[in-house]
């Protein structure tokens, strides 16, 4: 249902946020290695977060990403979602058609719709830190 940056992204920022809740900044090389995403993509992706001020960014040999506790809180997946790949995934045909509409339905369009609502609900109310904590606690995992 993500596109494949958007994938990546999300584990990026999930993966930064557990470092980030231990005060460590993490180098592009421990993301990559630790979310299992190429290095190039991986840094195009950050770039376009640290754009829309998800993640910072700092260089030098100190240097390397973090996100504040506070902005984890109040950050949603739907904001890395959205910095990545704009709105398309609440209006975009299930089938991928060009003409999807409530007027010339797609034979996926009626129960697409409610899915899709789903998942905005779904990405509007989980935050950064939820994401961070389920990881950190061993709830959830992050790479195979």
């Amino acid at each position: 249902m993500f596109s494949k940056a958007c994938e990546y992204g999300i584990k990026a920022i999930i993966y930064i946020a557990t470092q980030s809740l231990k005060d460590e900044r993490v180098k592009i090389g421990d993301i990559v290695e630790n979310v299992g995403s190429p290095e190039a993509f991986t840094a195009k992706i950050l770039s376009a977060l640290t754009k829309h001020d998800i993640v910072k960014s700092y260089t030098g040999p100190y240097g390397g990403f973090e996100i504040d506790t506070a902005i984890m809180k109040r950050i949603k997946v739907s904001e890395i979602v959205f910095a990545i790949d704009g709105d398309s995934i609440y209006n975009g045909c299930g089938l991928g058609l060009s003409e999807c509409s409530n007027i010339q339905p797609c034979p996926m369009h009626d129960k697409f719709v409610k899915v899709r609502g789903e998942l905005k609900i779904m990405l509007e109310t989980t935050t950064i830190y939820d994401l961070a904590i389920g990881l950190k606690s061993g709830k959830t995992i992050l790479i195979r």
